[in-house]
C-alpha cells in the first residue's frame, strides 16, 4: 500500500492521485513491452512484471507526491545495463510523454513530463560517469 502524500507534493497541486499514477503506469509499461527498441531490454532484465508496475507506482508516488513508497536505488540498476543508450532514453521519454498526455490531466502530466526528463539526465550523467570510471579501472 502507498503511503499518504505530502501536503506540499508538487502531484497534490497538479491533482496527480494514486489511481492516476497506476493508469498511467500500467499503460505505459504496455506500450513498451510493445515497443522494438525497448521491449527486449525490459524482458531481458524484468523478471517479474506484476512486481516491477508495483515498484515503478511507489516510485512516481515518491518522485510526485512525496510519498517516500519507493525504496530502490535506480542509479545502481540503470548503470549495470550495457544496453541503455541515450536513443533509449530519448524513446523511453517520447513514450513516456505520450502516455502521460494520454492518461492524465495536462497540469499533472506536465508534472510527470518534467520529472520524467530530471530523473533520465541524471541518470544518463551518472551511467556515462560510472562508465567512464570503469574504462579508467580497466584501463590501468
Amino acid at each position: 500500500m502507498l503511503q499518504p502524500p505530502h501536503p506540499k507534493s508538487p502531484g497534490l497541486a497538479a491533482g496527480v492521485t494514486d489511481i492516476m499514477i497506476h493508469r498511467l503506469v500500467h499503460a505505459f509499461y504496455a506500450t513498451v513491452r510493445e515497443d522494438e527498441s525497448l521491449g527486449p531490454v525490459f524482458d531481458a532484465h524484468v523478471q517479474n512484471w506484476e512486481e516491477h508496475l508495483e515498484k515503478m507506482c511507489a516510485f512516481w508516488s515518491s518522485v510526485t507526491l512525496l510519498t517516500g513508497s519507493y525504496k530502490g536505488r535506480p542509479m545502481d540498476v540503470h548503470a549495470r545495463l550495457p544496453e541503455i543508450s541515450d536513443e533509449l532514453f530519448q524513446r523511453w521519454l517520447r513514450l513516456f510523454g505520450r502516455a502521460a498526455r494520454e492518461h492524465c490531466p495536462a497540469e499533472a502530466a506536465q508534472l510527470f513530463i518534467d520529472r520524467s526528463e530530471r530523473i533520465a539526465e541524471s541518470l544518463k550523467l551518472g551511467i556515462a560517469i560510472r562508465r567512464q570510471g570503469n574504462v579508467h579501472a580497466t584501463a590501468s
